[in-house]
């Protein structure tokens, strides 16, 4: 078993020997049950089966260590065909009626925020590993929703990352920012990038939208493509980024290319062409560069499992399963409340994502990187502290 699993198991059944079992715990039997409502197949299935890679990973390697104090995780798993009403509905089931005493995913911001209710209302917490918008953990009013939870940093905190590496470590001055009006996503992440350059005395010389699922862009293209700038930043998803990415080089625009996570798939360079995607850099939860302990222990053994190199989806799926157990190992008690209250508690926990604190929002206080490909292929990444 690998070295720091061995260590971090160690250390719950340290704590748990030194503040012992109370009956709640003795009653939950020899299991520790996490519901999975993720997105398995449907309009958004790579998400849900990438974050699903990750969860199941990190569970067997936690069983082979034998467990968490002696307790085997069983995930109680579930597709919601990426579709809001279904994932209420098996929410409704994964705390009515399968008692689990967490509820890993959705993956995505609609059907996760769909969800918080119905845990809310049987007190049981919700954890998503990649739903980024602001409004997942507090609502309108600012109030922070009790039971909800996320180990992902949130779109504004991306945004200002690549604002200030945008600024400071590529000391750009003008940008030129594309995005998508209909989604909540792309604006929230163009708002922070755009606020966060122009504090740092940069200029936003134009912004212009795209329509996601398009294929043809080179009318946008063409509009801007003769202001002075010396820089792009692309908010979106890489579906339309690396296309978005090929049309602009073959016009001749040679500046870098920014965006976020949405930027992490292979499919982002073979859709703009591996010469096209160079300068290119997009903030992300993980890197495969990363040479942590832990980050290339898990990268060898998710490689070895499914044969093929770990995304950030995967990385924060396996991420979800060591935060909820984290927080069982510390509960008061093993019921939905006890581990919701444990979750608001921690202080330094360590993922393959990061280590991290929960802030008073129930959001990650935790670095990211920024990642820059050349010819398509990653090959430097720089860590953002905030």
């Amino acid at each position: 078993m690998k070295k720091v699993l061995i260590v971090m198991l160690a250390v719950v059944c340290l704590g748990l020997l030194v503040t012992g079992c109370t009956p709640s715990q003795q009653a939950g039997g020899d299991t520790i049950k996490l519901g999975v409502n993720m997105e398995l197949s449907g309009a958004v299935a790579t998400y849900g089966q990438d974050t699903m890679d990750g969860i199941e990973l990190a569970a067997e390697e936690l069983n082979a260590a034998g467990g968490v104090d002696g307790k085997t995780v069983e995930l109680v798993k579930y597709d919601n065909k990426s579709a809001v009403d279904e994932a209420v509905t098996l929410a409704t089931k994964l705390t009515t009626q399968d008692g689990v005493i967490a509820i890993l995913g959705p993956a995505t911001t609609g059907p996760f925020l769909a969800e918080i209710p119905v845990a809310t209302d049987n007190k049981v917490p919700v954890i998503t590993g990649s739903a980024t918008a602001d409004s997942v953990t507090i609502d309108e009013s600012g109030k922070v929703k009790e039971y909800a939870f996320r180990i992902c940093f949130t779109d504004s905190l991306q945004g200002k990352a690549a604002g200030e590496f945008a600024s400071k470590n590529l000391s750009l001055k003008k940008a030129i920012v594309l995005l998508d009006n209909a989604s909540e996503y792309s604006k929230g992440l163009a708002k922070s990038f755009s606020d966060t350059f122009k504090d740092n005395g940069g200029t936003i010389v134009a912004q212009e939208a795209f329509v996601a699922g398009e294929t043809d862009f080179n009318a946008v293209i063409t509009k801007i493509k003769d202001k002075d700038f010396d820089c792009m930043f692309v908010s979106g998803y890489y579906n339309e980024a690396g296309i978005i990415i090929k049309q602009a080089r073959a016009q001749g625009i040679d500046v870098p290319i920014i965006g976020g996570d949405g930027y992490d798939s292979p499919t982002l360079a073979e859709l703009a062409g591996a010469k096209a995607c160079s300068d290119v850099y997009f903030a992300n939860h993980y890197t495969k560069l990363d040479q942590d302990e832990m980050v290339v222990s898990f990268y060898n053994s998710f490689k070895e499992k499914y044969g093929k190199e770990p995304n950030a989806f995967n990385a924060l799926g396996y991420d979800l399963v060591l935060f909820a157990c984290d927080a069982a190992s510390r509960a008061s008690e093993l019921t939905g409340e006890g581990v919701k209250d444990a979750l608001a508690a921690t202080t330094n926990f360590k993922g393959v994502t990061g280590t991290c604190r929960i802030d008073e929002n129930h959001n990650p206080v935790k670095s990211l990187v920024v990642i820059e490909l050349q010819d398509g292929k990653q090959v430097k990444s720089t860590r953002m502290e905030f």
